[in-house]
């Protein structure tokens, strides 16, 4: 995905507001991003339309500039709200959705009981999203961090709402960290995870959660869906969603985050889920 203007890239998050058409993101430069996935004849996605940028705004509706306020990672939406983790200066915020012009942050932030000094730099709210309704959580909301770490060097997550509000942990292993997470109908969450080093370059890996296992003071872990290195067409891979097509397929769409550097690309992929 390519433009013409400055301000496009950076994706950290992505959300469908119709399944595989219309979606919202969030970029680390302080923007929301408003679009709908073309598609060819055969359904298969062809490019981005009625693309619109705006700015976000503080809690006073004014622009955001500094760095350290707008560093959006994570998004979540539920109805006509969205919420947004950011991760430099640690807080979750909620607005209100409108296309055609969004505006300044919804009362107070969101109590992400995650002990402050736990949250690491540049390393903290890199998945929010809400479990279905029916789910062993009940519709609650759930951050889950890039590289928090508890001293045996697990994820630190938790549940922020609803019967079982508490402090979880995500098992780290391989050198991947979590960049974005989406439910499934079921309850079961998918984590996209990232690793680069310089010997083994990037790589990117989905992996999936038992819903039922998270539950406050858990240690959860899940097998691994796929693994894939720069030998395949990826790159930052940071944006995650799950929808389902028309035919009742679950589909996974996953998006990269450039950095706005000239070395790196905004891509978007999209994989059908198969059960066994």
């Amino acid at each position: 995905m390519t433009s013409t203007t400055r301000d496009f890239g950076g994706i950290s998050a992505m959300r469908f507001l119709s399944p595989g058409r219309e979606f919202l993101a969030v970029a680390d430069t302080g923007h929301w991003l408003f679009a709908t996935i073309a598609r060819d004849a055969t359904g298969k996605p062809a490019g981005l339309e009625q693309v619109r940028l705006q700015p976000m705004a503080s809690t006073a509706g004014k622009k955001i500039k500094r760095n350290k306020d707008f560093d959006a990672e994570s998004l979540a939406i539920r109805g006509k709200e969205a919420v947004v983790g950011f991760e430099a200066q640690h807080r979750i915020s909620r607005f209100r959705i409108d296309p055609q012009g969004m505006s300044k942050q919804l009362g107070k932030n969101i109590d992400f009981i995650i002990p402050s000094h736990e949250l690491r730099s540049n390393r903290s709210f890199e998945t929010l999203a809400f479990a279905p309704p029916t789910s062993p959580l009940e519709g609650a909301l759930v951050v889950v961090t890039e590289k928090s770490l508890d001293p045996l060097g697990n994820i630190f997550a938790a549940i922020l709402d609803g019967p079982q509000k508490g402090i979880f942990t995500v098992r780290r292993s391989n050198g991947f960290d979590v960049t974005d997470g989406a439910f499934l109908d079921n309850g079961d969450l998918l984590l996209l995870e990232r690793s680069y080093t310089l010997n083994r370059g990037l790589r990117m890996r989905l992996r999936r959660v038992t819903g039922s296992d998270m539950v406050k003071g858990a240690l959860v872990d899940g097998p691994v869906l796929f693994q894939a290195d720069m030998t395949y067409q990826i790159d930052n891979m940071e944006a995650l969603d799950v929808w389902r097509r028309a035919d009742g397929a679950t589909m996974i769409s996953i998006m990269s985050d450039d950095n706005q550097l000239i070395l790196q690309r905004n891509l978007y992929l999209e994989f059908i889920l198969h059960e066994e």
